[in-house]
């Protein structure tokens, strides 16, 4: 499941992000592509994934054959980016700065729609029913939980007192979402991708 397209650069892809409008941040869509790698749904398609950046029906129009060709030229040099760090097991949530409330809220809301909306929705593919081992349906479940768990700590009402350990709670809960992804890779993903890697057509 990998191109031979190079990745552009984050703040290159940031940019492209803008020209098209597209209502997800690159966090989010590289751990929604790190999902899909992952993803036993073998009928799954980058070109899938990319669509899903979008709200149906609102897909950028490409005006002609040389800008679709670029758009997915870069959208596949990420791809290609991302599945190489499944390859090494480096998938990891992006390190977090909180100074103030404000930065807890809003650190916990962006954790929350990364887990949720990113990697497992990537993970998902599309389906409401996937067929994978049990302990693998576990670890899925504890995710969605720990995404509910940051949900929670952004409405929570801060205390001063608690500020500390707040911080502390989300950065645990970090460290058991890379874990969870990192076992699920170690033990499910990577003992299949020769099969995985031939899903990209």
């Amino acid at each position: 499941m990998q191109s031979q397209n190079k990745y552009i650069g984050d703040d290159k892809f940031t940019k492209l992000l803008e020209h098209y409008q597209c209502p997800a941040k690159l966090p989010l869509i590289k751990l929604r592509f790190a999902g899909a790698i992952c993803s036993p749904n073998l009928d799954l398609r980058p070109t899938d994934v990319i669509s899903s950046l979008w709200p149906q029906n609102q897909q950028p129009r490409l005006q002609t054959k040389e800008e679709a060709e670029l758009f997915f030229k870069f959208f596949m040099g990420l791809w290609n980016d991302i599945f190489e760090q499944v390859k090494l097991n480096k998938i990891e949530l992006p390190l977090f700065k909180i100074k103030t409330d404000n930065d807890i809220i809003s650190t916990c809301i962006e954790r929350h729609e990364l887990v949720e909306n990113g990697w497992l929705e990537g993970f998902w593919g599309g389906c409401k029913n996937i067929q994978c081992p049990n302990y693998i349906a576990q670890i899925l479940d504890s995710l969605s939980d720990l995404a509910t768990l940051y949900e929670q700590l952004a409405t929570r009402q801060l205390k001063n007192s608690e500020f500390d350990n707040l911080v502390k709670t989300i950065n645990h809960t970090d460290k058991m979402v890379n874990r969870s992804i990192a076992f699920i890779i170690e033990n499910y993903v990577l003992p299949r991708f020769e099969q995985i890697q031939s899903k990209i057509n």
